[in-house]
């Protein structure tokens, strides 16, 4: 079936492949990559948002990694774990993940952002607002994990103690839990949005695509571990120029970044993943401040308690935005 693009999809799109055939040309003028291997994570619980990741093979490849791995569990939960065990060399994830990590000393280095606002604050009839959650079941993955800290931090930036004001209700499937009304809230990742309203359940009480101040920082950042980053750079630019690359294809081919990811196995449903590639803001890498990020979320996080270390440590210690810049200006469109 042939797809008629919009003038701004036509523009993005033809922007990104003048853009491509700009870096192709800068990548022949470099050195090949010191290693050629890229371990990269992907989950067992689908995660529409990080389609980039799963089409990102073909760029990979062609920046000269010809063994790129897609490793789906590792020691601890969660990616993050992963990193810090050495089963992956780059993690996609958010914020105060990393930040935890470098704040108990883990040796990684956050190097760029990847997209905003792919989380949705889903609650029942009673609640109308972050605030309304005092005295409310808030279902989480687990209690330490990225939905708790992110609620706790929504929750504590509206005047709330997320310690004892809302009841945590740790749940493997948040969508049943709330559908079952065993719990009152909780906070959505993709495909569990798009699913809430097909089934109409719950409404939306924070967004953060486009709520302040959730809306003016990266949800995803890309972290390597700081052994991989240091021994291997000219590998470690080439694979952010690949997944930013493929970033980039969320906003100029998105039902070719929808379709590849749920044929790989790695998407939900083909209508939820491109839901997401309109709903979550891919097209933003460019404009924001990573840094800025970093000490948003760092500063949350110290004043919950979560972490003792400054923004300023944090961002000493564990992060670079040379790749960044670079691919900034490289990547124009």
């Amino acid at each position: 079936m042939q797809v008629i693009q919009n003038r701004r999809h036509f523009l993005t799109g033809f922007s990104a492949a003048v853009a491509t055939l700009a870096s192709a040309a800068v990548a022949r003028a470099e050195p090949p990559p010191e290693i050629t291997r890229v371990r990269l994570p992907v989950f067992v619980r689908i995660a529409d948002c990080l389609s980039p990741i799963y089409v990102s093979e073909d760029l990979l490849r062609a920046e000269g990694f010809t063994e790129v791995t897609f490793v789906s569990s590792g020691t601890g939960p969660d990616s993050s774990d992963w990193l810090e065990h050495d089963e992956i060399d780059f993690d996609w994830n958010f914020p105060p993940s990393h930040i935890r990590s470098i704040a108990k000393g883990v040796p990684i280095t956050v190097l760029t952002g990847a997209h905003v606002g792919c989380l949705e604050l889903m609650a029942n009839d009673r609640i109308n607002g972050v605030t309304d959650l005092k005295g409310k079941r808030v279902g989480v993955d687990a209690v330490n994990g990225n939905p708790y800290l992110l609620v706790m931090m929504m929750a504590a930036y509206v005047g709330l103690d997320p310690v004892h004001d809302i009841e945590w209700v740790a749940t493997p499937d948040p969508v049943e839990a709330f559908a079952e009304g065993k719990i009152d809230a909780f906070l959505a990742t993709p495909p569990q949005p798009q699913v809430m309203r097909e089934r109409k359940l719950g409404h939306v009480i924070l967004k953060t695509a486009v709520d302040r101040p959730w809306s003016h920082y990266y949800c995803c950042m890309l972290a390597s571990g700081a052994q991989y980053a240091q021994r291997y750079p000219v590998a470690t630019k080439r694979v952010l120029r690949a997944l930013l690359k493929a970033v980039d294809l969320c906003v100029s081919d998105p039902e070719r970044v929808a379709r590849v990811a749920v044929e790989k196995g790695f998407g939900s449903r083909y209508d939820y993943t491109l839901q997401t590639m309109t709903d979550a803001r891919y097209d933003t890498w460019r404009d924001y401040d990573p840094e800025d990020t970093i000490r948003f979320y760092a500063l949350r996080l110290q004043e919950t308690g979560m972490i003792k270390a400054s923004p300023q440590e944090i961002i000493a210690n564990g992060t670079n935005w040379r790749f960044h810049d670079e691919l900034r200006r490289e990547l124009k469109t």
